[in-house]
């Protein structure tokens, strides 16, 4: 058996000897006053506005960011459904674009175009089936920019309605 083991267990044997002092860290840093985020691009905007900076500054500083640019092949909108007093609520996210295509299919197997929103989320006033009745509504959207669509049609999202 470990002698150091039996020495912590029984309190015979070896021992360790005395521990290391803990270290002095000092006093305990002063917070950081709230708004950091506001100040640093405050003073990054004004570093960038000096007429001594030039492009090599700015790689240096980190304050030029990656240019980003936007596949406007694979867009595609997702959707999720839920009810909002019984009818049906389409979310999505507007992504930079302008507007979504919604189209919907109110259990006829045919999408029929519903609506241009420019705002999400999109409420679906259409009056709900029969009372006692229910159906299956789905939907699927494509975003638009600039009039035209753009990217892939979203995957169809359904939704149970009862009337």
């Amino acid at each position: 058996m470990d002698p150091y083991k039996t020495a912590a267990r029984e309190g015979i044997g070896p021992t360790l000897g005395d521990l290391p002092a803990a270290p002095d860290l000092g006093s305990i840093p002063v917070p950081v006053a709230p708004g950091i985020f506001t100040r640093i691009a405050a003073l990054a905007a004004r570093i960038k506005k000096h007429p001594g900076y030039t492009e090599a500054i700015g790689q240096n500083l980190g304050t030029i960011g990656a240019d980003q640019t936007v596949d406007l092949n694979a867009m595609k909108p997702g959707l999720q459904i839920v009810l909002q007093a019984g009818h049906p609520n389409v979310a999505w996210k507007k992504q930079s674009m302008d507007s979504l295509e919604i189209w919907v299919d109110r259990g006829t197997g045919m999408f029929a175009f519903l609506a241009l929103d420019t705002e999400p989320d999109y409420l679906d006033t259409a009056p709900l089936p029969v009372p006692g009745t229910s159906a299956v509504w789905k939907y699927k959207a494509i975003y638009r920019l600039h009039d035209e669509q753009v990217g892939q049609w979203s995957d169809v999202a359904s939704i149970s309605v009862m009337g």
